[in-house]
């Protein structure tokens, strides 16, 4: 696990730049550093040692001396594509997977791609064509970002280390804040930072003379109607447990210990006690059980045998250490979670390098609460739909009651009111409190072609929960889930391996049909029964929580209200919004007239990321 940077074109004092680039990911691999400099092309690397700690070092050429590689990232099937073009006549020097990737590749090119099992961002350097190629993983889980500065082509795994590189003016990419305060991050594939783009997953680019093209090489594609319908659940149970058996032994490949993360949830409950890991760690808060799980990952930990580590986050180092978690995120992301995978990833690097962690699940296997709303709303398929959007229009001028929501969502079509596991600002709410008038599309309008394209591809056969599924799975997996993992674990040079992102459990998932993901009252249901042998039958039986942080009761507290009402009045906050509306929504919050929490943290957050990059351009 590595950080990488580069770029193209000579300049005199390059060895001085990928120097100064390096330096800016330092935390990404402490362990060394290395780089390629040749007239056209400049590598730098910076290593986090996993797998041959001795001869794994990087940059790293193919065995004809013609590719240059840096990576980022994890091969789990290095061993058999070694043996594969041992049978070639490739031979080896290293017992790294950065060697097997390099050669795959002289092997097939681009469709070495194909071949690969695990996550991965890397930048191969062609001398014999004088070109470069860039790829990213199936589902986003390592990062790459790249940008044009000055006739130059820059790349790196994080976009502080592209800031490094001179010339670079920085400007906020206004449109990106305008799909973030919706969607609680930002869907674009240019960045906060205008004209620093990210490498979409599943995809690869290819620059040469000057110019670059980007190729798709692999979709998220669910595909239920591919589910062979003679199979039984008890069959579909049986081979998902073998599945994910395979994919964690996999995963479990390394040269150092391999930990794993705990909450009181059944995702990481399974891969702590199927792994053979020893080690667990989990953190929790001292605000009551709603905001702690730290009791029942002790039941699971009891259970497996682990070692438990336990971190209590505390209400001020919680705040404190927000300028940090924005400057490693290097975008504004509005999910309070990350701050506790920040002392998490913290807690966990002090004992190992590796951990394993949940994420991917609840996309693949349907377990996000909201995915039960389309079978709520089959309650209602008696009324005519122009009755309830109509009816859903009047809700919607009603106060705040109960019901309400479920009117106005029940006259909405699924491509109207789902953009994601969050939604935080609705259009008119942004055109309130945003200074400057917003020009870009709205939501809908910007998922649009994605919800077009799964028409197409699938003939209309998607029901609403799998086109749910299938936005998470492009954006917010990516965007939210994948982007907070890698950054705020890497922030303490810390691997997170995700064994439910694997290339071989997706093409099975893909073709579960609803009845094996939302039954019997539950969310995940097959997935529940294939991991149930591993976990309590209380932590089996729980339904998704997911990361519960006490924003909600912090921001009614006179010290946080007083902090918050500081920088909604700020200069900067000036600059972007309607102050009055910031202070409005914090004073409703405060007085319980309303919920604004997750309003009042999407601002927040911006606000501190703003100050961290722009306002005082500190590192």
């Amino acid at each position: 696990m590595c950080g990488i940077c580069g770029f193209t074109g000579y300049r005199q004092d390059q060895k001085t730049v990928i120097e100064r680039m390096m330096k800016a990911i330092e935390h990404r691999g402490p362990d060394s550093e290395g780089s390629f400099c040749r007239e056209k092309i400049t590598l730098g690397f910076r290593r986090l040692s996993i797998i041959d700690l001795e001869d794994g070092q990087q940059p790293m050429e193919s065995a004809d001396g013609n590719l240059h590689i840096v990576f980022n990232g994890e091969i789990y099937n290095y061993k058999e594509l070694r043996a594969e073009l041992e049978a070639f006549g490739i031979s080896f020097c290293t017992h790294s997977d950065t060697e097997v990737l390099i050669n795959t590749i002289q092997q097939y090119g681009e469709k070495a791609l194909d071949k690969l099992r695990g996550m991965f961002g890397f930048a191969v350097w062609n001398e014999q064509e004088q070109s470069l190629m860039l790829a990213r993983d199936f589902f986003g889980i390592k990062p790459v970002y790249y940008a044009e500065i000055d006739g130059h082509f820059v790349f790196a795994s994080e976009i502080k280390s592209i800031l490094a590189f001179p010339g670079y003016e920085r400007k906020v990419n206004q449109k990106a804040l305008e799909q973030y305060l919706s969607f609680q991050y930002s869907p674009l594939e240019e960045t906060f930072f205008r004209g620093i783009y990210k490498l979409m997953p599943g995809h690869m680019l290819l620059y040469k003379n000057g110019n670059y093209e980007i190729k798709t090489y692999f979709k998220t594609k669910l595909a239920p109607g591919q589910w062979d319908r003679k199979t039984n659940m008890e069959q579909l149970r049986n081979q998902l447990a073998e599945n994910l058996k395979d994919s964690v032994e996999h995963h479990m490949l390394s040269d150092v210990e391999v930990g794993a993360f705990l909450s009181g949830g059944v995702d990481s409950g399974y891969l702590a006690s199927s792994s053979g890991a020893d080690q667990a760690f989990t953190v929790g808060f001292d605000e009551g059980d709603r905001y702690s799980e730290v009791n029942k990952a002790a039941k699971v930990a009891e259970k497996a045998g682990l070692k438990h580590h336990v971190k209590i986050i505390s209400k001020q180092e919680f705040w404190d250490a927000l300028p940090d978690v924005m400057y490693h995120m290097d975008e504004p992301l509005a999910d309070a979670s990350a701050v506790a995978l920040y002392f998490l990833s913290k807690e966990a690097a002090g004992h190992v390098k590796v951990v394993l962690s949940g994420e991917g699940a609840d996309e693949l296997f349907g377990g996000y609460n909201i995915y039960r709303e389309p079978e709520s709303l089959k309650k209602i398929d008696w009324i005519p739909f122009g009755v309830r959007r109509v009816i859903g229009k009047l809700a919607a001028k009603l106060p705040d009651v109960k019901g309400r929501d479920f009117l106005i969502r029940a006259g909405m079509k699924v491509e109207e009111r789902f953009i994601g596991n969050a939604y935080i600002y609705r259009e008119k709410e942004k055109a309130q409190i945003l200074k400057n008038k917003v020009t870009g599309p709205s939501t809908q309008e910007y998922l649009r072609p994605f919800f077009e394209e799964l028409e197409s591809e699938n003939r209309g056969s998607l029901r609403d929960m799998e086109k749910m599924q299938s936005v998470d799975l492009r954006y917010w997996l990516p965007g939210d889930i994948l982007q907070k993992a890698d950054k705020m674990s890497m922030a303490h040079s810390l691997e997170v391996r995700v064994p439910f992102l694997d290339k071989e459990v997706f093409d099975f998932a893909a073709k579960l049909p609803k009845e094996a993901k939302i039954a019997a009252g539950t969310t995940k249901y097959i997935f529940r029964k294939a991991v149930s042998e591993f976990l309590p039958q209380e932590t089996d039986e729980r339904r998704k929580l997911g990361f519960p942080i006490p924003i909600r009761v912090w921001l009614r507290q006179d010290d946080w209200y007083q902090m918050v009402k500081e920088l909604f009045t700020s200069k900067e906050a000036e600059e972007f919004f309607h102050t009055e509306e910031l202070l409005q929504l914090l004073k409703d919050h405060k007085e319980k007239k309303a919920d604004n929490s997750r309003k009042i943290w999407t601002v927040l957050t911006f606000l501190i990321w703003y100050d961290r990059f722009f306002a005082t351009c500190s590192k």
